[in-house]
């Protein structure tokens, strides 16, 4: 496989970016390497929340183990249901973590289910749980997104802004190359690339600014889970535009529409009304 990752208008030309290495024999995918420090710092980042705030952290290394294990599950199984056309062929590419098709909104659904539960039976603060994990969720998707990098996946249109990312032809799935990209194929050194929008790229810069925001806001909000609030709010408007820039969407059956598009959009919309909410009631108590 071609292993070039270029950006062109950065200056920044990556001749050598490999899919993953091996140690003593075994191969290990820098996707799974990628995950497995998303959680690890994640975690770190929601444990100095916790002791920060008062709570013990060790209740958070519990739940991250329960979370990271419902999360995977959920995210895979999210993303196995809107593309079943493939899947179906074959059951056991279900199976196939390190290739990638973990959808981000399934392990956060996962995640969510798995706090309340947790919460119930360690009779913790189901919100201030929230809003102490929101840190961690954000960390972790930061990092997390680099695993798309490393698959060449997670792209979107042909672009020629300034972060413009040019992959191997024969490095992405084929599905996945528009007209748009075919109309404007480079051929450098005798390999075609096309050239894309790196929507992963953008998403983790877009979940920077958003966990920067919830760290200068933390000690200025109104009401237990205002900050997970913020947390849906913000990913979904950032989502909800990065979304429409990718090839690679899970459509709804029958209607065609991207439906992380669609989550985000009644995240962002039902997030900011019960933050309003929320600061009314904290104002007339």
């Amino acid at each position: 496989m071609d292993m070039q990752i270029y950006f062109p208008n950065l200056g920044i030309f990556l001749e050598n970016v490999g899919k993953s290495f091996q140690v003593f024999g075994f191969e290990i995918a820098f996707y799974g390497c990628t995950m497995a420090l998303g959680i690890i710092s994640g975690y770190l980042m929601a444990a100095h929340e916790a002791k920060r705030t008062g709570q013990n952290p060790e209740d958070y290394l519990d739940l991250v183990m329960y979370g990271v294990v419902f999360g995977i599950i959920g995210a895979r199984l999210y993303y196995v249901a809107f593309r079943w056309e493939y899947y179906k062929e074959d059951l056991l590419r279900i199976f196939q973590l390190r290739q990638g098709g973990l959808a981000i909104y399934g392990g956060i659904i996962a995640a969510f289910i798995t706090i309340y539960v947790f919460a119930k039976k360690k009779k913790l603060s189901c919100l201030q749980i929230l809003d102490t994990v929101s840190f961690g969720l954000l960390t972790g998707q930061i990092i997390g997104r680099w695993g798309n990098f490393f698959n060449r996946e997670a792209f979107g249109d042909y672009t020629d802004g300034l972060l413009a990312m040019q992959l191997p032809v024969s490095a992405v799935r084929a599905g996945e190359i528009t007209d748009k990209m075919k109309a404007h194929i480079t051929t450098i050194n005798g390999i075609d690339f096309i050239q894309v929008h790196p929507t992963f790229l953008y998403e983790g810069l877009w979940n920077l600014g958003v966990l920067l925001f919830l760290l200068w806001y933390r000690d200025r909000k109104k009401f237990q889970g205002e900050l997970v609030l913020w947390y849906l709010t913000l990913y979904g408007v950032g989502r909800f535009w990065i979304e429409a820039l990718r090839t690679d969407q899970l459509l709804i059956p029958g209607i065609g529409f991207p439906i992380s598009q669609l989550l985000g959009a009644v995240l962002a919309v039902s997030g900011l009304i019960a933050i309003v909410i929320g600061h009314k009631r904290a104002k007339n108590k």
